[in-house]
């Protein structure tokens, strides 16, 4: 293993932008997009967590939570929608597949519109005859984030949820968890300890298997899998976690850490752990997503708000950073509003990013949220 050590560089490169606004989507309060292939179509799903109250006044957890998912499907080099799904409080959206069958798990995070319920159910959907119907629900408390991952033939579905308000009591189960296929319907597997879940990750490092998870309160950590369960593997720095991104070069194996109120963080497999490397930026970090276009490697971080949440700044700038030679340069900003999730794609050979905002810069819900073309490193360009 290399022993140069990585370097971040904050100042933008020289050339064009290398994303471009395509297109953008009429959402309200998104939190989460999601972009599969089904029947040989592209979909794009995205949970929406709220929608403006007329003479109410902005609050970021205020509205009214009573929405819908929206699906969409491309057509004609663009999305139009296909289908709305009844999400109330959307917080997220995962695709995934077991044998021949499609679903789509959502979050929902509360009911209601003043006062509002965070014991609710979130809803497991199956892909029937072009369209998505109900499969499996689950009671839930304050949801955020389902994870599909797979253990040789098993399949597993890990729900981070939980949150710590007064006022706030949980009736249904209060703790992130796994649930395992049965064969028939997903079951319990295992809880996971912590309070206020955000995100999951699931990874191979070193040959063996580890499962990230995200807690704004309790401390993030690594689990990895023992051969019949989860077990405590190592604590990750600080606290206001909210996600995890593992991705791998040829030099290393990387683990990017999103952390709202404090600095991302950035480590690397030594062969036994993650060691932190550096601080990436922040605050204000949400999410992140690795992918690859023109054999140029990408690592995009989606910023959600600095500040409180009863005086939040959520006109911020995300960031790309591009891997070359163990060096994260930064190659663009892009401006996110309340930025919560980010997923790339192909379309035809060509590069795409979907983009979701959550909140205006007066925190009002109904924020577009985008799709970007993805340009290609000007080494692979084509001339004019």
């Amino acid at each position: 293993m290399s022993e140069k050590p990585v370097e971040l560089d904050g100042t933008p490169d020289k050339g064009p932008q290398r994303l471009r606004l395509v297109q953008s989507l009429e959402t309200s309060g998104a939190r989460a997009v999601e972009a599969f292939v089904q029947a040989g179509t592209q979909f794009l799903a995205i949970a929406q967590f709220a929608r403006d109250v007329p003479g109410r006044s902005a609050q970021m957890n205020g509205g009214d939570s009573d929405v819908d998912a929206l699906v969409y499907r491309w057509q004609d080099g663009q999305f139009v929608e296909h289908q709305r799904l009844s999400v109330p409080g959307g917080e997220d959206v995962e695709f995934f597949r077991i044998s021949d069958r499609a679903f789509l798990a959502t979050a929902s995070l509360r009911t209601g519109a003043d006062p509002y319920d965070l014991n609710t159910h979130s809803t497991l959907f199956e892909f029937v005859n072009g369209r998505f119907i109900a499969f499996q629900s689950f009671p839930t408390f304050a949801a955020k984030q389902w994870k599909h991952f797979k253990i040789g033939d098993r399949h597993f579905l890990a729900l981070a949820q939980g949150v710590v308000i007064d006022g706030v009591s949980p009736v249904h189960p209060p703790q992130s968890c796994l649930f395992e296929w049965d064969g028939t319907r997903f079951a319990p597997f295992q809880n996971v300890p912590s309070a206020w879940g955000y995100n999951w990750e699931f990874f191979e490092a070193g040959s063996q298997l580890f499962l990230g998870y995200a807690d704004h309160i309790e401390p993030s950590r690594l689990l990895r899998w023992n051969g019949s369960m989860f077990e405590n593997f190592q604590y990750l720095d600080g606290r206001s976690g909210r996600a995890l991104c593992f991705f791998a070069t040829e030099d290393d194996s990387w683990l990017a850490f999103a952390r709202l109120h404090e600095e991302s963080l950035l480590y690397r497999w030594t062969g036994n752990r993650f060691a932190r490397e550096r601080a990436m930026s922040g605050p204000g970090g949400r999410e992140f997503e690795w992918f690859e276009n023109a054999g140029a490697r990408y690592l995009v971080q989606v910023n959600f708000l600095h500040g409180s949440r009863e005086a939040p700044q959520t006109a911020l700038q995300s960031i790309v950073y591009e891997y070359v030679n163990r060096t994260f340069a930064i190659v663009d900003r892009f401006s996110t509003f309340g930025g919560t999730d980010a997923t790339a794609f192909k379309v035809d050979n060509q590069q795409y990013l979907a983009v979701s905002n959550s909140l205006t810069a007066d925190v009002r819900f109904r924020v577009d949220s985008n799709i970007y073309r993805v340009s290609a490193p000007m080494s692979e360009q084509s001339p004019e």
